[in-house]
């Protein structure tokens, strides 16, 4: 079950069924994105592909000699651009593929618009959503609630989404949904009226026990996606913002004109591989030890590389190093930046108290800790109100809550009206009230001796002790005791055997810190493979975006993208 070989296994094909010869690929906006976080350009140009377009774009020029690969999301727009196109065609000849089920009607549309016979094959091959990570995927989908109701269009979209996930991983699933929320349960629904209606497509070799597909809502854990980051991938995303892979460093104080944008793939930088999942500290030492090898080859200038600073402005000195070691100097440049926000930011005391009130039950050390937190003027808005709500979410029905008197801290503060008036959307999108799940307090015998050991064990590292509820969920679902009354089967059957093949999917997104955990089970549980997957992968800024959308209290009157519905279909893989 891996989501990015699945993908680059397509458009693999896709490339290789056109035959020899120079070619074009005619991609829209979003497989753009599904095509470039699999693969680079020049793996691509390897292959023979030596333009890439877009289908929208109006000043293409005739190209006669090019074999036209379209990569297309089967919308109704996406048609239009085709019929267009085929009605004047600018290349010789065309292989189109669908990344999801397309209409008979529209099929026919395509061809009566298809005079001159340009078309040599059409086919669907499902990579409709981002693969992140192999065991990641995402649907790059902002806002997809309104209330506790489905926005329309993103119910299709993610309904899309997830059955082109089933379909590339040839998976034919029995669906759990979360209860409490009926979001989960419409999506559950939509899933299975379509595997319903394509059977023919989801008639794949039986497995003894059959592959799972639970569908969870963001809402259950409000706390996840609110906590500062440790982790390499899970740092950069929070502090930086990864977009398909691309981090935006143009705001960087005195970065260099090659490094604005940076492209961190797993599938290509060996680095970043072995880093993904390893903490701050452990990232620092391995760069230096990275740029150490490399001085060694050196015979002279030999300085000691002590801090971060040394490291860049090693890097600064050295162009030849620059150019033999990119990956490198990125990374320096990178990790520089998140050492630079850490202590400029405070961070470390921060998430320290983050740690605290998502892990302990300590009413009185919290409130004075986010007190003396508020009090710091190097604590900036964004962390003044992200512990405001932890502590909102933490204490909320605590006899003694002062979370009056910290909202006058923050008004005192001078933080915005919009950033304190999220403080009360987030309860009301994940308080007590909405959650199907013991979040904050566990309930049955067990799990109080549990969390009782952890805290007389103690914590090898502060800043991590924290666990997404994800991690419980999936190690109850492992061990058969995910209970039926909260997450309940869709239909009649239900599985007797330990699940296998799990795939998961949050509504309202994933986040970086659920997929380490997802990683870590699956290198720590034999015979059990997962698959995480999310309306979008969160960190604190969009996670707060999507719940303004949800309580009706953002700015911003769009809602990310949209989708058309699908239908039937061609010739299928």
């Amino acid at each position: 079950m891996n989501v990015t070989l699945a993908v680059k296994q397509y458009i693999s094909k896709m490339i290789e069924s056109s035959g020899p010869g120079m070619k074009v690929l005619l991609m829209d906006k979003e497989t753009t994105s599904i095509v470039s976080v699999v693969y680079t350009q020049s793996e691509i140009l390897q292959k023979e592909v030596y333009l890439f377009e877009r289908i929208d774009s109006q000043n293409r020029d005739s190209m006669k000699h090019l074999k036209a690969i379209c990569f297309l999301r089967p919308t109704k727009e996406n048609v239009q651009h085709l019929i267009q196109e085929l009605r004047r065609p600018k290349y010789s000849v065309y292989f189109i593929y669908f990344s999801n089920v397309i209409s008979k009607s529209e099929i026919k549309t395509l061809a009566e618009a298809d005079e001159q016979e340009v078309v040599a094959e059409v086919q669907e091959f499902y990579g409709d959503f981002i693969a992140v990570n192999p065991h990641l995927f995402s649907l790059n989908l902002q806002g997809v609630a309104r209330g506790r109701s489905w926005e329309p269009s993103m119910l299709t979209r993610c309904t899309q989404g997830l059955t082109s996930v089933l379909l590339a991983l040839k998976k034919c699933p029995m669906i759990r949904y979360q209860l409490s929320s009926d979001m989960s349960k419409r999506l559950a629904e939509s899933v299975k009226q379509i595997i319903t209606k394509e059977y023919e497509l989801f008639d794949f070799r039986k497995t003894e026990v059959p592959p799972l597909l639970l569908i969870l809502d963001r809402s259950d854990d409000a706390i996840t996606p609110l906590l500062n980051q440790w982790t390499y991938q899970a740092m950069v995303h929070e502090l930086l913002g990864l977009n398909n892979n691309r981090i935006d460093l143009s705001r960087v104080p005195g970065i260099s004109k090659d490094l604005k944008e940076v492209v961190l793939s797993a599938e290509n930088d060996e680095f970043y591989a072995n880093n993904l999942y390893l903490n701050f500290g452990e990232i620092g030492t391995n760069i230096k030890n990275l740029m150490e090898d490399f001085q060694k080859k050196k015979p002279k200038g030999q300085e000691k590389l002590e801090s971060i600073a040394d490291m860049k402005a090693f890097v600064d000195n050295y162009p030849q190093f620059k150019k033999m070691s990119g990956t490198v100097s990125k990374h320096v440049t990178v990790v520089g930046e998140l050492s630079r926000l850490v202590s400029e930011r405070k961070l470390m005391e921060v998430s320290e108290v983050e740690q605290e009130l998502a892990c302990q039950n300590d009413h009185s050390n919290a409130q004075q800790a986010v007190r003396r937190l508020l009090q710091n003027p190097r604590v900036s808005e964004l962390d003044a109100v992200r512990l405001v709500m932890l502590y909102a979410l933490r204490y909320e029905r605590h006899s003694s809550s002062i979370l009056p008197s910290l909202m006058d801290e923050l008004n005192r503060r001078g933080v915005s009206e919009r950033h304190r008036r999220m403080v009360q959307a987030v309860v009301e999108y994940g308080g007590k009230r909405i959650r199907g799940s013991d979040l904050i307090t566990p309930t049955d015998a067990v799990a109080i001796t549990k969390q009782f050991f952890k805290g007389l064990k103690g914590v090898e590292n502060v800043y991590t002790q924290h666990q997404p509820l994800l991690h419980d969920t999936l190690d109850q679902l492992i061990k058969g005791r995910l209970k039926d009354s909260q997450f309940p089967y869709l239909g009649a059957s239900s599985l007797r055997d330990r699940p296998q093949d799990i795939m998961v999917f949050v509504i309202g997104g994933a986040t970086y810190e659920e997929a380490q955990t997802v990683y870590n089970l699956n290198r720590n549980t034999p015979g059990v493979r997962i698959v995480l997957g999310g309306s979008t992968i969160q960190n604190t800024k969009s996670f707060l975006e999507e719940v303004m959308l949800a309580t009706g209290q953002s700015s911003s009157s769009s809602s990310g993208e949209r989708s058309q519905g699908t239908g039937r279909h061609s010739n299928r893989r």
